[in-house]
């Protein structure tokens, strides 16, 4: 599987539908040279270069209600409603072991996806070359899953960083500009999903005065995630991205604790990607692209 690309959406809680998805890739050994993720699709992808399935779900969904995970203590104490103590420290290291020597031996390009605070463009974090700058890998995840209002920027370097997702919420050009032929994109929306525009920028303006790209980010988000699914829907039709999405209405909210939702996500993700596994291979072997319906 050369020149084929894995792209995964964030979308917060809708993100355990992606969990469904890969772990159903990882039990047959589905693995694709290049993945970029946003948000909680980069969170879900680091358990899927991990080689560890069931471990998004178990991450994602059981541990959901714990204040620890997500609540206004946390926004006391570490000035963000998700803790990130509790997520990236506790959880791996402890409650739920994450493979790091798997994760840091994997072969695959892994791309992260962040907004610089200042000028509001996305920012790209690959795996093998963070080291560079001193940095590990988890601190650009950390990053990618900051969204504004409810956590605070991350410094890496001399850039701070919010969630990606508001400036590339789905990188498929940025996979396609990295030399990828193929793209097979996992989304956490339904086909007929489309963002409202951005009615909070007096809020955003008084909150982020120094951020002044973010919030100019946030104003085109709506603009930009709309014309990206636009070009996703055409490039599905000249066969150059294969997509795999929610095939019913996801009724789960960005910040949603409700578990049997949560479960009803996660099973529609590994059902999805079983029911279409064979037609995205099939597609991904041919030497001429055909035209994709998912």
């Amino acid at each position: 599987m050369e020149n084929v690309g894995l792209v995964l959406e964030g979308g917060g809680m809708k993100g355990v539908y992606t969990g469904g998805v890969l772990d159903w890739f990882m039990e047959q050994q589905i693995y694709f040279p290049y993945v970029i993720g946003v948000s909680a699709g980069a969170c879900n992808a680091s358990s899927y270069l991990s080689r560890q399935p069931g471990r998004n779900r178990k991450v994602s969904i059981n541990y959901v209600n714990d204040p620890r995970y997500f609540s206004y203590r946390n926004l006391l104490r570490e000035g963000g409603m998700f803790g990130i103590s509790f997520l990236f420290d506790k959880l791996p290291k402890e409650m739920e072991p994450f493979d790091y020597d798997t994760f840091r031996s994997s072969n695959e390009r892994f791309v992260v996806v962040t907004t610089d605070a200042y000028t509001g463009e996305p920012v790209y974090f690959e795996h093998q070359e963070v080291k560079r700058i001193d940095c590990d890998i988890m601190e650009a995840i950390k990053a990618s899953m900051s969204l504004p209002f409810i956590s605070k920027a991350v410094r890496i370097g001399d850039q701070l960083l919010f969630d990606g997702g508001v400036s590339d919420p789905i990188p498929v050009e940025k996979a396609l500009q990295d030399g990828n032929q193929k793209v097979v994109v996992v989304l956490t929306k339904d086909e007929s999903y489309r963002i409202k525009p951005f009615t909070k920028q007096r809020m955003a303006k008084m909150i982020y005065p120094k951020y002044k790209g973010l919030v100019q980010a946030l104003i085109r988000r709506a603009e930009v995630y709309n014309r990206t699914m636009d070009l996703i829907q055409q490039l599905e039709q000249e066969g150059k991205v294969f997509v795999i999405r929610p095939s019913r209405k996801v009724e789960v909210g960005r910040i949603d604790k409700d578990q049997p939702k949560l479960e009803q996500l996660y099973e529609q993700g590994y059902e999805d990607a079983k029911s279409l596994s064979d037609q995205m291979l099939k597609w991904i072997h041919s030497s001429v692209a055909p035209v994709m319906s998912s």
